[in-house]
Parts: C-alpha cells; structure tokens; sequence
C-alpha cells in the first residue's frame, strides 16, 4: 500500500504501545482508521486525538465479537493484527490458563479476524493485510513458553497466506520487531538488547506498509543474530542440555 491517504485501515491492537504509535503516523498520513482493542476507555482517548478514525472495541477471543466488530468496521481497504499478550515464562514455570491466552490472542485471535476479512479481499482482487509477529518466533528461547510459540504460528500463517494468495491481489506481509519499550516488556527482568520506542518501531512498520515485500525484521542486526540462529546445529543449541 503505497499510499494511506483515503484508505481504511483496520488497526486491531490499537490502544496502547506500538499500535497506538502506528495509529498516530497513520492518521498523519490521511489513512481512515477503524480502532479495535478490548480497552474501550483508551482507544476512546486514541480517537480524539486522531482526524479521522473509529472506535470498534474487540475481544479478538470471542468469535461472536470478531463478526459483529468486522460488520461494524464494514469494507476495509487494510488490516493490520497487532493484538498481543506477553507472560515471560519458563517451562519449569508452566501456567496453563496464560499460556492459552497468549495462544488465543496472538494467534488464534488472528485467525478469527482474518476470517472475517480475507474472503472479502479475494472476491474484491484487492486487500492488504499486515501480520505484527516478533522475532521470537524463529527460535524456541528460553522463557517464552506460549509467547514465542504463538508468534511461530503466526509466521507460519502469514508464509502459507502469502503463498497461497498469490496473483489474487491481496497483498500479505510479516514484520517482526525486537524488543519495544511497552508495558509489556516492563515485565522483562533481563537486559533487552536494542530496545526501540513503540514511535520508531511504528516508523519501521509504516515504511513495511509502503511495500510489497513480504518480510520485514528490525532492528536489523539484533534480528540478524536471531536468524543465525537457525543455521546452528541442535547438537551446538542444546549442548549440555
């Protein structure tokens, strides 16, 4: 989407950190906004600083509030799932019920809204959706028991719906970020290298919205170490272990 100007965007995890930031870069680029997040209280305070946007609450969770949200919303020209919850948490730590939140809501979530919307853009031959994953999903880390594994699933989701919508007009796209200063990261008790404020990832974002190219990771050589990572033998990864 090269341009945003009279465009709409549905932004979905629109209340706070980095989907508040893209909101903001968004609006100043005369992008028509439907917000969407379960804080109804802060999307409100979003919308009247905005010129042109929309308030759509959502639990992507509840696949009843997905369609009414989608049918309220109505044709949307983008999508952009940014919904996300983080629990830093090691396998020794497991805690079921948070474990299948992040699940729910980082992928499943995904799912759901995009069931509503995908159709619609392939009988249109016109769509753009853009995936919010993390670096986290190309390697099991330590400590991101449910959180790296959400964000795998939806790596792989946005890979297949690239593939598949091929030639069909809709444009599909992955971003990846590091580490953002968010209320979520605050939860972090380790040092988080190349922290970016929710401001510059949005710039980074909007710059991947610009584009057709598939997959974009940042900062670049934080997400290059993580891809190496990849090419390492299992017998070096886990040695010892």
């Amino acid at each position: 989407m090269t341009q945003f100007q009279g465009k709409t965007v549905w932004l979905i995890g629109a209340s706070e950190g980095l989907g508040r930031a893209l909101a903001k870069r968004l609006d100043q680029e005369g992008a028509q906004l439907i917000l969407s997040a379960r804080n109804t209280g802060r999307l409100d305070d979003l919308h009247r600083m905005l010129s042109n946007s929309k308030v759509v609450p959502l639990d992507v969770t509840k696949i009843e509030a997905v369609k009414w949200a989608a049918k309220v919303a109505g044709p949307v020209d983008a999508v952009v799932y940014n919904a996300g919850v983080y629990e830093p948490m090691r396998t020794t730590e497991w805690d079921s019920e948070a474990i299948l939140r992040m699940a729910d809501v980082n992928f499943s979530g995904a799912l759901r809204v995009l069931g509503q919307v995908v159709p619609d853009f392939v009988e249109r031959g016109h769509g753009d959706v853009t995936l919010i994953g993390s670096l986290s999903g190309y390697r099991g880390l330590p400590a991101a028991v449910g959180y790296g594994a959400s964000k795998a699933a939806l790596i792989s989701l946005a890979e297949t719906m690239r593939l598949d919508l091929k030639d069909t007009g809709v444009t599909v796209r992955l971003v990846n970020p590091g580490f953002i200063k968010t209320r979520l990261t605050e939860k972090n008790g380790f040092y988080m290298p190349m922290l970016m404020t929710p401001e510059k990832a949005a710039e980074r974002v909007l710059a991947a919205m610009r584009k057709r190219r598939f997959r974009t990771d940042f900062p670049a050589p934080f997400s290059w170490v993580i891809r190496a990572f990849n090419w390492l033998p299992d017998a070096l990864v886990y040695r010892g272990k």
